[in-house]
């Protein structure tokens, strides 16, 4: 009887060390995948900034690229306008001629500023007033 006795003694004891080691492997389990979840989130964010800082960047690119094109290839529109702007230049430059190289009053229809009096009236002092 006594053997029967030790016997279930020292089976006691091994299943005491037993659920102490699987305790201890469920807690290192525990911190592994709480640790694994923790870098996968960090991961998560981290893809998730490189994906936004990718965007901003393509899209940097794409104005740039705009831009260069805009130069070389101006809009329709401005071209018009700078060749309107240029004609008008041509067509009262025979106006202003004789006037520029001081040989003659300001064309009629333009006013001429006298130079020193000069009234200037600003808002802000108005206001002050």
């Amino acid at each position: 009887m006594s053997s029967y006795l030790a016997q279930e003694v020292h089976l006691a004891r091994r299943h005491e060390e037993i659920l102490s080691q699987r305790s201890e492997l469920l807690q290192q389990m525990e911190t592994y995948l709480g640790d694994k979840k923790t870098k996968k989130a960090w991961q998560t964010q981290a893809a998730d900034a490189a994906h936004k800082r990718n965007a901003a960047l393509l899209n940097d690119i794409e104005a740039a690229e705009k831009k260069l094109q805009e130069r070389v290839y101006p809009h329709p529109d401005t071209v018009k306008l700078e060749t309107l702007y240029w004609a008008s230049i041509k067509e009262s430059l025979p106006k202003w001629e004789e006037f520029l190289l001081g040989r003659a009053e300001v064309p009629i229809g333009f006013k001429k500023m006298d130079t020193t009096k000069q009234n200037i009236s600003y808002p802000e002092e108005d206001s002050q007033k």
